[in-house]
């Protein structure tokens, strides 16, 4: 994005969940009942996309120069009518609004629980087709979803020395489900917590990610994990690509010839 542009983007989806959720909460009582509302007339997902946009002087130029930029950034946009939410807030409040959630699930011992996230690169040209996880494979059972959030990233921020692994493509997507297993299905409405229905049921959340990577494989989009799990060796040379896991395989020789670091990832174990 140009000088003028929006400083922050995120989009999400929400399903058949509260809006005031433990990661951010910016809406008031009435627009949550708005959004609420929305569930019964689009299959009981809403997509979201929350933007921000920085004010550094509060005189009321500046204040007319920046609601003038907001108008062109948000301009083309297909939403629906009416659903708009503004709020002004500190820059340290929108940075810790998720700090506020964590003390409420602290104070209710909900804090500390499995989290059996899964969080995935998608390169822009595929995004499309990746939507048919979120109307299909998600949409069609309410007990193993949270929170979906979703970013747009610019591949020439990444520095390709790391060992973290991104998509051949300038543009591509990172699509995070942030789920969390609940000792009681009743503590989502309170606090707006992932539902899921007890922590016995954590399987159902790993079967649920292992659908959505199948159909990914099967449909030919080309994926990459973000702190990935695997368990066999070829499983972690195809993740990284024959020249990428050459030069990993090489600075772990060097570095940890013993092989004494992260036995847990398993990535060298069978080597």
């Amino acid at each position: 994005m140009g000088n003028d542009g929006l400083n922050y983007v995120e989009g999400s989806i929400m399903h058949q969940i509260s809006p005031n959720n433990w990661r951010s909460s910016f809406f008031t009582p009435n627009d949550q009942a708005k959004i609420a509302s929305l569930n019964t007339t689009s299959n009981g997902i809403i997509y979201c996309l929350e933007v921000a946009k920085y004010c550094y002087d509060c005189n009321m130029d500046h204040r007319t120069h920046i609601d003038q930029e907001f108008e062109e950034n948000l301009r083309g946009l297909n939403f629906i009518p009416g659903f708009m939410f503004e709020k002004e807030v500190s820059f340290v409040e929108f940075l810790n609004r998720v700090r506020r959630g964590e003390l409420v699930l602290q104070s209710k011992g909900l804090w500390d629980v499995p989290h059996p996230w899964l969080n995935i690169f998608i390169p822009q040209s595929q995004i499309n087709d990746f939507s048919h996880v979120f109307t299909n494979i998600i949409s069609k059972d309410d007990k193993v979803l949270g929170p979906i959030l979703i970013y747009p990233m610019n591949r020439n921020k990444w520095d390709d020395e790391m060992s973290a692994i991104t998509p051949d493509e300038d543009v591509f997507y990172t699509v995070g489900l942030l789920h969390s297993i609940t000792p009681d299905e009743d503590v989502f409405y309170t606090v707006g917590l992932l539902h899921s229905s007890g922590f016995d049921h954590w399987q159902e959340l790993e079967d649920k990610n292992k659908e959505i990577m199948k159909y990914c494989e099967e449909n030919g989009i080309k994926i990459k994990q973000y702190l990935p799990h695997y368990n066999t060796l070829e499983e972690w040379k195809s993740h990284f690509g024959a020249k990428k896991w050459r030069v990993f395989k090489e600075r772990k020789m060097l570095f940890d010839p013993k092989m004494i670091l992260s036995p847990g990832q398993k990535v060298f174990n069978s080597l």
